[in-house]
């Protein structure tokens, strides 16, 4: 993906968007993270300003997968913080979106992962393990599910019911 953009990828497949199988997120993410490009398999969390599970997921081997979570847009506080992010690198995460607010900006931005989220914000998530794994998901005006690809770049996040070949 490194080497095409999506905005070459929307212009090379018409067929995908008219089809519905390749949906391009509204442009509402600002960009975090040394990685501005990346891609991989989708794995869907719905939480709503609450943590744990967030936490739990990047504990585990990412294996160049993409954490899509939706955070229900909150901007009353963060769910992604810097010491998840580090992990999420150590782990081999390709990735995490988040319809929601970071916080350790400077942390996550030292860190060699992509992160898009909504806004940075000081105050800290609950930690109660509220939500739900592995459901559909709308964020920016798209429904993402399990195993769907995700491809960003500068330009926008690109949702895909199949791995393209670029």
């Amino acid at each position: 993906m490194a080497l095409v953009t999506t905005a070459e990828v929307c212009d090379a497949n018409p067929q995908l968007i008219a089809s519905g199988d390749l949906r391009a997120l509204q442009p509402i993410f600002q960009i975090y993270g040394r990685r501005q490009v990346f891609s991989g398999p989708v794995v869907t969390l719905k939480v709503f300003e609450d943590n744990v599970l967030v936490r739990e997921f990047l504990e585990e081997k990412g294996n160049g997968r993409v954490l899509v979570v939706d955070g229900g847009a909150s901007q009353r506080c963060a769910i992604l913080g810097g010491n998840p992010v580090v992990q999420a690198q150590n782990n081999g995460w390709a990735g995490i979106v988040v319809n929601g607010c970071v916080r350790d900006v400077d942390e996550i931005n030292g860190c060699d992962i992509g992160v898009r989220a909504l806004a940075s914000h000081p105050m800290k998530a609950n930690k109660k393990g509220n939500g739900e794994k592995h459901v559909p998901i709308t964020i920016a005006g798209t429904r993402i599910t399990d195993g769907e690809w995700l491809y960003a770049d500068t330009d926008g996040i690109l949702i895909s019911r199949m791995e393209l070949s670029v």
